[in-house]
């Protein structure tokens, strides 16, 4: 997470720290999230050098933040005409919906079974960190701990084939949520699938932590569909 990781208020509960960012991680957290938020709009043509000066970082950070982004259908690289911001897409989201549902509950499932003690307490601190956002109506916030979540728990399921091919999934869902979810105002209800998959696997519980993928994933399937035309 950033440096704008949420503050707990509570006694007790301690701000979760990651490891100081390369600037290439610093380029690409900071793009995604301007990306995901639509601060950065669907669409929008941007440049190696634009991005440079705005962000205050070397154009060789950008580039390899902007490659990475290409990989999770953020933008589309053009040559010589610059990089576009790819269009929020609902048959996109349900095609990526379809994968993530059977590699979300596997890597779910395997991190209830395979985290270690210490990587158990860093869900139960998510999950209060989560609950904090939530009550703040902090939905940067929300996001920031959602996507270390996905990065954590993937971590924690051992498994760096799953781990490679579902990171190029989740930002896209993150981006179409955050598109739609005005309309529905559902942030606590999805925080509370979140915060009850965290503390599954925090547990140890690999059948509750399973279930929590699939209840995660039918609630973006349902709001996907939602966004379908009406015939």
């Amino acid at each position: 997470m950033s440096d704008s990781t949420v503050q707990p208020s509570e006694p007790g509960v301690q701000p979760l720290i990651q490891p100081k960012p390369t600037l290439m991680e610093d380029a690409y957290r900071r793009l995604e999230e301007m990306i995901v938020t639509l601060e950065i709009a669907p669409g929008s043509v941007v440049s190696e050098a634009i991005l440079s000066r705005s962000l205050n970082i070397g154009t060789t950070p950008i580039r390899e933040a902007l490659q990475r982004l290409a990989r999770e259908h953020l933008v589309q690289i053009l040559p010589r005409r610059g990089v576009i911001v790819t269009e929020v897409d609902v048959q996109q989201q349900l095609q990526v919906l379809e994968v993530r549902r059977e590699l979300d509950r596997l890597i779910l499932r395997s991190a209830a079974l395979r985290a270690s003690a210490v990587e158990r307490k860093t869900f139960t601190s998510l999950a209060e960190h989560m609950r904090l956002a939530v009550e703040a109506d902090d939905v940067r916030a929300f996001l920031r701990l959602d996507g270390e979540f996905n990065e954590r728990a993937a971590a924690a399921a051992r498994n760096p084939i799953a781990a490679e091919t579902v990171a190029a999934l989740h930002a896209v869902s993150r981006r179409f949520w955050f598109f739609h979810h005005r309309d529905l105002s559902d942030m606590p209800q999805t925080a509370d699938l979140h915060i009850g998959a965290m503390r599954a696997i925090a547990a140890g519980d690999e059948q509750a932590a399973a279930r929590g993928a699939e209840h995660l994933i039918d609630q973006l399937v349902a709001l996907a569909k939602s966004r379908l035309p009406q015939i």
